[in-house]
């Protein structure tokens, strides 16, 4: 009991180091706050409170590991009213983020139009939600698998959901997919996208678990690896 509370209460992290840190801030009155310094590297432990919004998005596409750990500690553990509402909602826009990039990709290999049959257009709809399912559902398989053989700091499995919402906050750069619905862009800004949306998570992975990055990229690469396989087998 007493170490699963001092766990809680040390749920805050140091974006700097990563140390924990009983709370981040100290408010005297509204509007006026005191940023806590980390004990372990006494630095600022969290700069990111004081910030606007659009400085987190910079530094979450330039990949920096203190933003991530705003983000996946010190943000979404602590905001959200349920953790479980939004992974479930992270699913749901990852499921069609992926519905999407499987129609544009087989968009750009067939002829599309007006003659083209019900049943052909069922027929294909369900092509993409089965390849949608199964590769996402394979992708999250190989994920798990490669954390245990890979990462060599691992959680307990009550923290699986933790990571799961790792790696799907982490896959933002597929919002950019919604630039291909308004401009015509080649089918090759999809590897782009997805080549992103790698390092992303490798990084979301690393600020998780504290593993080498060679670890983490080795983990991601062979779940996407996977994910890419299916998609080309259907």
């Amino acid at each position: 009991m007493i170490e699963n509370r001092q766990r809680r209460e040390m749920d805050y992290r140091c974006v700097q180091c990563g140390f924990g840190i009983k709370t981040l801030f100290v408010q005297y009155s509204p509007g006026n706050i005191r940023l806590m310094k980390c004990e372990n590297c006494k630095a600022v432990a969290d700069e990111y409170i004081e910030c606007e919004t659009m400085i987190l998005i910079i530094d979450l596409i330039l990949h920096k590991p203190k933003a991530y750990r705003h983000l996946l500690y010190n943000m979404l553990k602590h905001e959200p009213p349920n953790l479980e509402n939004l992974l479930w909602k992270s699913t749901f826009g990852y499921l069609l983020f992926d519905a999407y990039r499987s129609l544009a990709l087989k968009s750009s290999k067939e002829e599309w139009g007006l003659s083209m049959s019900f049943s052909s257009l069922v027929w294909t709809c369900g092509k993409i939600l089965t390849d949608v399912l199964f590769g996402n559902f394979l992708f999250l398989c190989t994920f798990l698998l490669a954390m245990k053989i890979f990462l060599s700091r691992l959680p307990g499995t009550s923290r699986y959901k933790d990571f799961v919402l790792a790696i799907l906050i982490s896959s933002y750069f597929k919002i950019f997919l919604i630039a291909m619905m308004v401009w015509e862009f080649p089918s090759s800004v999809i590897f782009i996208i997805d080549l992103f949306v790698l390092s992303s998570n490798t990084m979301a992975v690393k600020v998780i678990t504290g593993s080498a990055m060679s670890r983490c990229i080795g983990a991601c690469l062979s779940a996407h690896a996977v994910k890419v396989f299916t998609f080309l087998m259907f």
